[in-house]
């Protein structure tokens, strides 16, 4: 039977480092996956330091989440990387479109993108009837 989660707990269930299986129950935020490693936050040091305990992922049999937190902290990630893009749209110019309009700047302006003209060869051979050499 699978015990009932509180809104915005997680329980890990893992092997210590002598093979005893352990469960912890914590808040969403004290559990974390990083580098192959689930972390745990285990407090603070007397400098308010997080101390962190750190499980490699082959020690871990599970992780419980609430799903209504969970779903929670997606949708708030979501909106932090669409935060992020916008960001970065307006400071870069990543939409080109149809190539004349590559995006806005910093300050609103619209930046075109450059207008290629086709250079023909002059007939013209100066003065002298010689062609016209830069000068040294």
């Amino acid at each position: 039977m699978v015990e009932q989660l509180e809104l915005g707990e997680a329980t890990i269930v893992y092997e210590d480092e002598d093979g005893e299986v352990v469960k912890e129950t914590l808040d969403n935020e004290e559990i974390v996956y990083a580098r192959d490693h689930w972390m745990l936050r285990q407090g603070t040091d007397d400098r308010d330091n997080d101390l962190m305990k750190q499980i490699p992922r082959d020690r871990v049999y599970r992780v419980e989440r609430n799903v209504q937190a969970f779903e929670e902290e997606a949708q708030t990630m979501k909106r932090r990387i669409e935060s992020i893009a916008s960001d970065i749209r307006r400071k870069i110019p990543v939409d080109v479109g149809d190539g004349r309009e590559t995006g806005r700047g910093t300050r609103g302006e619209t930046h075109q993108a450059p207008t290629r003209i086709e250079v023909e060869e002059s007939d013209d051979h100066g003065e002298h009837g010689e062609r016209d050499e830069p000068r040294q």
